[in-house]
């Protein structure tokens, strides 16, 4: 007889995978999945209590700068091969000091700036983190 495994033993809060950006094969992502427990301690993190004086009672307030803020450095873990080419079809930006060829760094202050001012960005991270599948399937990248 087997012994009883306990499903919360094999659980784990996250796990990254690197993913390629569509149409950009060469522009990769390290995309963090959190669990559903992660995701509301996040969010939990960007909540406070304030007293509404017309209905005398509290109200919670969610801080979204601080929220997207922990949220991209939580989901967004790294990239490479993000070209200002690339770049200038997600925000506007200056190319007319820039080799277009050149690579934008990751940095977290890059990846929330890029977060907040592309939603084609923004959708495809939280479009890729939401689906469990991406993460589960045994890939060395996508």
């Amino acid at each position: 007889m087997s012994e009883t495994v306990s499903l919360v033993s094999l659980m784990t809060p996250s796990k990254t995978v690197q993913f390629s950006y569509p149409g950009h094969m060469d522009f990769k992502v390290d995309l963090c999945y959190l669990s559903r427990e992660e995701l509301i301690k996040l969010r939990k993190r960007c909540l406070t209590t304030k007293f509404d004086k017309k209905t005398r009672q509290p109200t919670e307030i969610l801080d979204e700068d601080r929220f997207m803020s922990d949220y991209v450095s939580s989901v967004v873990k790294g990239w490479s091969g993000l070209k200002y080419r690339i770049v200038e079809e997600l925000i506007l930006i200056d190319t007319s000091d820039l080799d277009l060829e050149e690579e934008l760094p990751y940095t977290e202050e890059n990846a929330l700036a890029l977060m907040k001012n592309s939603s084609e960005f923004d959708t495809w991270v939280t479009e890729t983190v939401g689906d469990l599948e991406n993460f589960t399937t045994s890939r060395s990248q996508r």
